[in-house]
Formats: structure tokens, sequence, C-alpha cells
């Protein structure tokens, strides 16, 4: 009996020991920008090697979707850090919401316009007079900045191009709705090609490539959260974890997108798509000067001073100050 007795006392210290070592893991809510998808591979992968879990983190991943603002979620305190596009979180500070980028995992944007061979558009300045279609909550900054840079306009009585309030799918395009649609390199550009466009039957205008692209996928938190020493150090946490887990991803995209499917709860998403959608993904990842989720002040700069070249309506109207802090990415390469 006392052999009995012993083993279940033992038994019940081990379970309640490996219950106080789960229950010390740091919690953190994470708000995507959009649905499950390779987009974010970097987190889903973090999350499924036991990255976070070795960080001493339990992180939650909240899914985006059409219906969700991730600028809203973390005001109204739903998630202590965001992904979302620069020119979507610098205006939403101006208007009172203090977030500040703490890393930034895509280097370049992916961001184009697709438009249909047959629309005879062979040059940005062939947009006059044709409807473009356009992302909003949020995503129509960067589209607005270039307009303006051409001097188009895109509202009042008579509009040099109209602009159609594009749904997340490619429709308006197939269907002849819209001369050009918003695209991503990774994304909706596939979709089309999936749905029996050929790439000789579209042109394409990279934000890149026109000197208007912006910083896209950033994460976000705020001034308060970074006013406590163990959020940052928390943050710092899940960041060094967050750059293993797309550097693991970029370097096993079959594997990443394995979990990415698996952790796609409706189903929604094909191998296909997210094979190609993790390749190209991977591509815009690379160049941090200084590792994996390095924010360039250049890079910050020039996404200020795009926003702000709009002559007759910007995106913000003065330089943000405190909008970026390498803080949590400087604490993240001491751990």
């Amino acid at each position: 009996m006392k052999t009995l007795a012993s083993a279940l006392l033992l038994a019940a210290t081990a379970l309640t020991g490996f219950s106080a070592a789960a229950s010390a893991a740091d919690k953190l809510t994470l708000q995507l920008k959009w649905v499950t998808q390779a987009q974010f591979a970097g987190y889903y992968v973090a999350a499924e090697k036991g990255f976070y879990k070795d960080a001493g983190l339990d992180v939650m991943i909240k899914a985006g979707g059409p219906d969700i603002n991730p600028t809203q979620v973390i005001a109204a305190g739903g998630a202590d850090v965001i992904v979302d596009w620069m020119p979507s979180a610098l205006a939403t500070r101006e208007k009172g919401v203090p977030l500040v980028n703490i890393a930034q995992f895509f280097q370049t944007s992916g961001m184009m316009l697709t438009c249909r061979k047959d629309a005879k558009i062979s040059d940005p300045k062939d947009f006059k007079g044709n409807t473009l279609g356009v992302w909003f909550s949020g995503n129509e900054y960067p589209f607005l900045s270039w307009m303006s840079k051409l001097g188009l306009s895109t509202s009042g009585s008579s509009p040099d191009v109209k602009v159609l309030k594009q749904g997340f799918n490619v429709d308006p395009l197939l269907q002849k709705q819209a001369a050009c649609i918003s695209t991503m390199t990774y994304n909706e550009y596939w979709q089309l090609i999936e749905a029996g466009m050929k790439p000789e039957d579209l042109v394409v205008f990279k934000y890149q490539d026109q000197g208007v692209a912006t910083l896209e996928d950033g994460l976000y938190t705020t001034d308060k959260q970074l006013s406590d020493p163990k959020m940052v150090e928390k943050l710092a946490k899940f960041v060094k974890a967050s750059a293993k887990g797309w550097e693991y991803a970029a370097k096993n995209q079959a594997e990443a997108v394995t979990i990415v499917l698996n952790a796609d709860t409706t189903g929604a998403q094909t191998k296909e798509h997210q094979t190609t959608m993790m390749q190209e993904v991977a591509k815009l990842i690379a160049g941090g000067k200084k590792g994996t989720g390095y924010l360039d002040p250049a890079d910050f700069d020039r996404t200020v001073s795009i926003l702000m070249s709009g002559a007759s309506a910007p995106v913000i109207t003065k330089k943000p100050e405190g909008a970026f802090s390498h803080a949590v990415f400087d604490a993240a390469a001491k751990l």
C-alpha cells in the first residue's frame, strides 16, 4: 500500500509540476491581417515546431478575414500584437491609435495592379478613363498615393479613374468589370492563372517597380505595451521565435505548406495555391540588413514620403514620431 501510495503521490506531484510549467508560459495573442494562408507561414511554423513553446510563450494566433480590421482588434484589447501594412498602421496612428512597428518581416512589397491586356493599358498613364479595382479597409492607401503621384483624381463628379471597391477576389477582372484589379504577387495573380488566364493575357504593374511601394506585413503593438518592460521582454521572445519560424519556412517550404494547410480550419486552401504562395512570400522576407525582421529606417522614411506625396489628399499629413521602435528587435537579438 505504501508503494502504491508513494507512486500515486509522485504521479500527482509530476502532474502538478507539469501544470505549473504549462501555466508559467507567457500568453500572447497575435492577430493576423487575413485568413490562414502561407502569407503568415512563419507564425504557424513557429507554433507547430515548438519555437514559441521553447521561448516560454503560449501564443494564440487569430486568423483575420474580410470583416476583421487588426488595428481595431488591438485598439479594443483583443490582441497584443498584429500584422498590418504600414500605410494602414500610420494612418491609424495619426487618427489616435498609437501603433508602433516592432519588426518588419516583409522587406519588399508584393502589391500589384494587374490589367487585362485587351484593355490596351501598357503604361500607368493609360489608367486614365478606366475602372480600377481597389481593396479598402486600409489597403487602399498605397493605391491612392500612387494615383496622386500620377496626377490622377479618384473622386469627385468626374474622376480621372473610376475606383471599384474590390472584394477579396479576382471576379472584376475575369468578368471585365474593371480594366485592372489589385493583386498580390503571392495570391490573387495566381488565382487569375488558376482561373484559366495566361500570363500573356495580363499586364502587371508592381508597386515595387513603379517606385511607390510601401511596407507590408509588419508587426505592430502599442505605445502602452512598449512602456511595460515585461511586455517588451515577452515581445522580444515572440519576435525571435517568429524570425526562426520564417527562416525555417523559407528553407522548408513543402513542410511549411503542410503546416499551414493543417492550421486552416476552413479547408478552403489548396496545396497547389499555398505552394505557389509560399514560394513568392519567401522572396519578400529576404534582405533584412541586421537579420530577419529588421526594419530599415530608410524603408520607413521612404514609405512615409510616399504616403505624404499626395498634393491634394495625402494619406498622412505629417511625419509620424515614435511610429517604429527597435527596442524589441534589439532585445530579441540579445536572447
